[in-house]
């Protein structure tokens, strides 16, 4: 059995922009379902949705079967949380508030086996090595591991070249929320000069020669951090869906005139 590739790792390094969708509702069947919808990628949200490993263990089961690529978001970026997660099955991690260069080279090492890195080796145990029996697993894991830090304060943004600069870091995710509330903007990413970090942002990301990604529900706002440079964009998230497509089903019947009684087969 051979270690499964990690096809958005390799997308990023190409240079060929990937888009996803967020998934907070930490259920297999919502995961299922959207692995099916055609996204190059699906990210678990572990920081603000209720997801555990082993919720995001049934995910990734769920999600098996299909060319979309899992990546999850921790609630932290600790040492031991991200081994668990590692060893469930996941390869691509997006690890929110990482402001320093220092944290992102943890980070780096967390992901990595030794003597590269301090993850703890226990592969028998564990669902990524389909326990023991991927071929080698131990010594190919370290080479389809792939790590998005996130960049979404004004220190991350003093910091950005440095942490973009070190050396296993495959991505920097800039958070729109959090950075527009860091910069004393809170519930207005959308303001000039949040913009302006973000996209100034995106071109020493790919400056650095690594990949930089965002959340961007709004379609042309998506395609501007596309053209922009972005190499990894979520479109969409899944409870923002479903909540807006029930509320306007809702209000179109809600509104519509009472339908005559009888005459209808249903």
């Amino acid at each position: 059995m051979q270690i499964p590739a990690n096809h958005f790792r390799h997308a990023l390094r190409e240079g060929r922009a990937q888009i996803g969708c967020w998934v907070g509702f930490a259920d297999p069947n919502v995961a299922e379902a959207l692995a099916t919808c055609g996204y190059d990628w699906l990210l678990l949200d572990g920081e603000h949705a209720p997801n555990d490993p082993r919720t995001v263990l049934a995910q990734l089961r769920a999600m098996a079967p299909y060319p979309t690529q899992a990546i999850v978001r921790p609630v932290i970026g600790d040492v031991a949380l991200i081994k668990q997660y590692l060893d469930v099955g996941a390869q691509t991690l997006l690890v929110p508030m990482v402001d320093t260069p220092e944290q992102a080279a943890l980070l780096v090492r967390a992901m990595r086996y030794p003597p590269e890195g301090i993850r703890g080796m226990g592969a028998a145990l564990a669902r990524a090595s389909r326990w023991n029996q991927v071929e080698q697993y131990v010594h190919k894991a370290n080479d389809e591991m792939c790590l998005l830090v996130q960049a979404e304060t004004v220190q991350a943004v003093q910091h950005l070249a440095a942490i973009a600069a070190v050396d296993g870091v495959d991505g920097v995710f800039f958070g729109p929320a959090d950075l527009s509330a860091s910069m004393g903007y809170r519930g207005q990413p959308g303001h000039p000069d949040v913009q302006k970090v973000i996209l100034d942002g995106i071109a020493t990301v790919r400056a650095a020669g690594k990949a930089p990604g965002i959340l961007a529900t709004d379609p042309a706002l998506a395609q501007q951090y596309l053209d922009a440079g972005a190499l990894f964009v979520a479109v969409g998230l899944d409870t923002a869906m479903l909540v807006k497509a029930a509320s306007d089903m809702a209000r179109r019947f809600r509104t519509a005139p009472t339908p005559p009684v009888g005459g209808g087969g249903y």
